[in-house]
């Protein structure tokens, strides 16, 4: 049947209460889950890699992938998308398993995030200042219309503004803890002093925050110092406990600024750099040996799968029990302080897996970036990260360390002042 005519050039619709789809916003809500989707990935891939280490006594891995959730709907400027995570399982520990929580797509996020984070992650991601209203017009709509390169020009100089303030802001809180790291971003940046040296504190209350974003010359000893130096100046008092891999330049560092600062070595980075040395085919028997040392309840048994470790391996692996010894004091310090933390101070994990993300998106940054564009790009990136930090566990046992509190095997000393 034809359309009736009721003017010129004017037709009535077949059915008039069927519902209009404009063929261009399906687009753009296709490609917002096109691109959600495969952000979501990168980040439960990057996550599942970090345990790819723990394996179970029968040999399969313990952290593995299992299916999504169920899909929901995500409200964006562009209209409802349907969006679903990735489930990760824990195959070893029923009580108190590892768990995947989305930065992206956290359980009840329910809108998209606002353009502070979007601009910088489109930015690393390589679209250029020129290229930016298109890009968030096509992810945000026609709302987003006058976003213009001035416009983005302006943001990241309130960026830099920002970051101006971070690093001159007092530090009048005590941090019990702190977690150090280098990063190389792949990012081209105008000078050779491409490393960045991080730091993340833990206040009393049981929140992580951002230190120091620095970059320096490499991991070296006076970079490192030159960053401690200038925590200190801001009012950081000693923390009681600092931790990180085996980059030589920091301790050196730490001893000279906070010499009564005790030190936590990395048991991942530690890991990979014994295994390094031990042949192939032994490398999965080693790294349960190494497991049974760090996952022991008291430091007498540390003490015992330790001695079994070097037993085995001096005699055909030297280089590997070498490396494992050297830092014996530093890897196992951890039992000095409270059970309930243990999970976060045995590693460096709370920095890596933040850095790991902006790592990413800096790597696909196209061209070359100045040192203050870089810096403030990944204090941008890295205040949004912090924004969704969990609080470390138990938070009280934080202030019966700063008032003085001993711990032995996890458990608070009594009689301790």
């Amino acid at each position: 049947m034809s359309p009736s005519t009721t003017h010129d050039n004017v037709y009535a619709l077949h059915n008039p209460e069927q519902q209009f789809v404009d063929p261009i916003m399906e687009l753009l809500r296709q490609h917002a889950r096109t691109l959600i989707s495969k952000a979501v990935e990168a980040e439960v891939t990057h996550f599942v890699e970090q345990y790819e280490d723990l394996v179970l006594y029968n040999g399969r891995k313990r952290v593995v992938r299992n299916g999504f959730t169920p899909e929901r709907t995500m409200q964006t400027p562009v209209g409802p998308v349907q969006v679903k995570t990735p489930r990760v399982r824990d195959r070893g520990n029923a009580v108190d398993p590892i768990r995947f929580h989305s930065n992206i797509l956290p359980p009840y996020l329910r809108k998209t995030r606002t353009l502070e984070e979007l601009v910088p992650w489109l930015y690393l991601m390589g679209i250029s200042t020129g290229q930016m209203e298109e890009a968030i017009q096509a992810l945000l709509g026609t709302d987003a219309a006058g976003f213009s390169p001035s416009t983005v020009s302006r943001l990241k100089e309130s960026w830099s503004d920002e970051f101006g303030l971070f690093i001159q802001r007092e530090l009048s809180e005590h941090y019990p803890y702190i977690w150090v790291d280098g990063f190389y971003p792949a990012v081209k940046m105008e000078e050779s002093r491409h490393c960045l040296l991080v730091v993340i504190g833990v206040k009393e209350d049981g929140h992580k925050e951002f230190l120091a974003i620095r970059d320096g010359l490499r991991e070296s000893e006076q970079s490192w110092l030159d960053v401690l130096l200038d925590l200190q100046s801001r009012g950081l008092k000693a923390p009681n406990l600092a931790i990180g891999d085996g980059a030589l330049g920091f301790w050196n560092a730490l001893k000279k600024v906070f010499p009564e600062t005790q030190g936590q070595r990395c048991w991942v980075h530690k890991t990979k750099n014994v295994l390094d040395k031990l042949p192939k085919s032994e490398q999965k028997k080693a790294k349960e040996r190494l497991q049974d040392i760090y996952r022991a309840s008291t430091k007498e048994n540390a003490e015992k799968a330790w001695k079994l470790f070097v037993k085995i391996y001096e005699d055909k692996h030297e280089r590997a029990v070498e490396c494992l010894v050297k830092d014996k004091e530093a890897l196992l310090c951890f039992y000095s302080f409270p059970a309930a933390h243990w999970r976060h101070i045995r590693t460096t994990n709370p920095i890596e897996s933040t850095f790991a993300t902006i790592g990413l998106r800096m790597g696909r940054t196209r061209g070359c970036l100045s040192r203050r564009t870089a810096l403030a790009m990944v204090y941008k990136l890295g205040m949004c990260a912090q924004k969704r930090w969990r609080k470390i566990s138990k938070p009280e046992m934080l202030t019966k360390l700063v008032n003085g509190s001993s711990f032995q095997d996890g458990e608070l000393v009594e009689n301790a002042a």
